[in-house]
C-alpha cells in the first residue's frame, strides 16, 4: 500500500516541475535570441559560445530537477521501496 502523501509535498513537486518546464522554455528562447543577435551583430564566435555553454548548464539544471521530481513521485507510487 503506498504512504500517504501530503498536499505540501504534492505543491512542492508540482511546482519544481513547473520551474523545470520554465527554465527550459526560457533557456531555449533566450539562446535562439542570443543566436539571432549575435549574427546580426556579428559578434565574436566566443561571445556565442558563452550563450551555448549558459544554455547548456540551464538545460542540464532543468534535467537535474526533472530526473528529481521523476525520483519522488516515482518513490511515492511505490510506496517508498
Amino acid at each position: 500500500m503506498a504512504a500517504p502523501r501530503s498536499d505540501a509535498t504534492d505543491r512542492h513537486t508540482a511546482r519544481q516541475a513547473r520551474l523545470a518546464a520554465l527554465v527550459m522554455a526560457g533557456t531555449a528562447v533566450v539562446w535562439m535570441g542570443a543566436q539571432a543577435l549575435g549574427g546580426a551583430l556579428g559578434w565574436p564566435a566566443r561571445y556565442v559560445f558563452l550563450f551555448d555553454f549558459a544554455a547548456l548548464a540551464g538545460l542540464f539544471w532543468a534535467l537535474v530537477v526533472t530526473y528529481q521530481v521523476w525520483r519522488k513521485r516515482r518513490t511515492a507510487r511505490t510506496g517508498g521501496e
